[in-house]
């Protein structure tokens, strides 16, 4: 078993890396303190690869694999978890629906710029009354002088307000229930088509949270994503992928908030030493990196299998270790920071210091693409053959 990253992989962290303390470090409180969506980033991030990275060059990605593009999620996530979940978004979900089910035509037109960073994604599927229950969907698309009539609204949309295009679930066939609901390609500026309310959010404050609503908006016949009725099989599909990278931003703000909490015990004094001596924090401190460590190996192994099932002519599936890495690491992110502001004592409380806001930030990783509940049925149906 071979557990190192490749040259170039340890090449890609420290690039990275720079990148993330250089370009968005000295911004990051800035931007949360007035949740400033960081458009400026965007042709950085483009110039650098980060929104294309899983997709392949002839697309105009960067033809990297899983385990390069969760290294990049995790750290960028460690400067910001904003950062990391817009990128992530763009590329596992959005794009990623595009490239793993578009036709040839609809890659060339909306992959292409979106991998090259020229265009931003977002990705609709939840409902105010379809959360876990995504099969509840109410959005509708109804066959309309040969295309499709959109009706409906969707919430959590990463990227909503900022998105050029949009892979939106609706419901084609009520009937069929989980098989009638079809994914489509919205573009914005699409007549009926909008960006709702944004959401005024506890963390990841730079990044956009928005509801995008659709009123009698005609949908072109050759922007129907995949088959008809199989938009919620895709989904599910897409989600493994997407699970990954919620492990690497919850893996890489675990790392960011155990960082500042060493740095702290290091220069903080009390009787007459620093904190770091006492043995009360060094049990501490042990704990995290050693919870950190599991959640990387977890999400590290999910992400090589994702690498290993693309390569693969088969129609594997990770599901199983895309739900306990993300499990895990999201779970593992909140114990780290909880114990960061611990650490911190009273300055742990105020915006001085960076371990309040990893403190804020973390709690999405429990909850998004599937909260760790769902995550425990995926992971059980997956063990009891359901």
């Amino acid at each position: 078993m071979e557990f190192s990253l490749t040259d170039d992989q340890r090449q890609l962290r420290r690039t990275v890396r720079e990148f993330a303390e250089a370009e968005i470090a000295p911004q990051v409180m800035e931007w949360d303190e007035a949740s400033h969506f960081p458009s400026e980033l965007i042709p950085k991030l483009a110039d650098m690869g980060f929104l294309g990275v899983i997709f392949p060059e002839n697309y105009g990605g960067a033809g990297m694999g899983y385990v390069e593009y969760a290294l990049i999620i995790e750290e960028l996530s460690r400067v910001d978890g904003s950062v990391g979940i817009i990128v992530a978004a763009h590329n596992s979900l959005c794009g990623n629906h595009i490239f793993k089910f578009g036709t040839d035509a609809q890659k060339r037109k909306y992959l292409a710029p979106l991998a090259q960073g020229k265009k931003l994604g977002c990705w609709s599927l939840t409902e105010p009354e379809a959360g876990s229950d995504a099969g509840g969907t109410r959005t509708v698309a109804a066959k309309n002088n040969g295309g499709w009539l959109l009706n409906g609204s969707k919430t959590f949309t990463t990227n909503g307000h900022y998105a050029d295009v949009c892979v939106a679930m609706a419901v084609t066939s009520p009937e069929k229930q989980h098989h009638g609901i079809s994914a489509f390609i919205v573009e914005k500026g699409t007549p009926g088509f909008r960006p709702g309310k944004k959401e005024n959010k506890l963390g990841l404050r730079a990044s956009d949270t928005s509801e995008v609503v659709f009123t009698d908006c005609r949908v072109p016949a050759e922007n129907l994503l995949g088959r008809e009725g199989q938009g919620f099989v895709n989904c599910l599909q897409i989600l493994d992928g997407g699970r990954i990278s919620i492990a690497a931003l919850g893996l890489g703000m675990a790392q960011g908030a155990y960082e500042s909490a060493l740095r702290y015990a290091r220069e903080r004094k009390q009787f007459g030493k620093p904190i770091a001596e006492f043995q009360a924090i060094q049990f501490k401190l042990a704990d995290m990196a050693t919870q950190i460590e599991a959640a990387r190996l977890l999400t590290y192994r999910a992400a090589w299998l994702a690498d290993r099932a693309a390569q693969s002519s088969a129609q594997s599936r990770i599901t199983r270790e895309a739900s306990m890495a993300k499990l895990y690491a999201g779970e593992v992110a909140v114990r780290v920071a909880n114990e960061a502001v611990q650490i911190h004592g009273g300055y742990g409380f105020i915006k001085d210091y960076p371990a309040e806001k990893f403190y804020r930030d973390v709690k999405l990783c429990t909850i998004g693409e599937g909260t760790s509940e769902i995550q425990r049925l995926v992971i059980a149906r997956q063990l009891l053959g359901k």
